[in-house]
């Protein structure tokens, strides 16, 4: 996975002018996969607790199998998430959760907990800038 870097001296960039604007938009720049890598990273990263069922970085899509409740062996939920654009924004993801109760032997679809995937949604865009702060300050 790699990242378009900018190398600076001194605070003047090699390849031109030093802007922190520039400095961020060729960091989310993505080269060897198709979406922006701090969120694919963060993505993965966030949703270890679930079990991944598929992961395609070229297409940006990541979907969990269905995860029990630890407190309540009768509800499972799972997660789609695809992320869509290269910005690091809340407008570059789309998270889908679905939720399931068992009931007698089968289970039944049940609406999402209120607020599930904003929360996702939120958990992610703060470790990708997470990534990204810690990838800048490395530089």
């Amino acid at each position: 996975m790699a990242v378009g870097l900018v190398l600076t001296l001194g605070g003047c960039g090699i390849f031109g002018g030093d802007s922190s604007a520039k400095k961020i938009e060729a960091a989310e720049e993505v080269y060897q996969i198709g979406v922006n890598a701090y969120l694919w990273r963060a993505t993965l990263d966030t949703m270890s607790f679930m079990p991944i069922m598929t992961a395609d970085q070229n297409g940006g899509v990541i979907l969990t199998d269905w995860s029990a409740n630890p407190g309540n062996a009768n509800e499972r939920t799972k997660v789609d998430i695809l992320i869509m654009g290269r910005k690091l924004s809340a407008d570059s993801l789309k998270v889908s959760v679905y939720r399931q109760f068992k009931v007698k032997d089968d289970w039944q679809d049940t609406s999402p907990r209120p607020g599930a995937s904003v929360k996702i949604t939120n958990a992610i865009l703060m470790q990708a800038r997470l990534l990204r702060r810690n990838n800048a300050s490395i530089r």
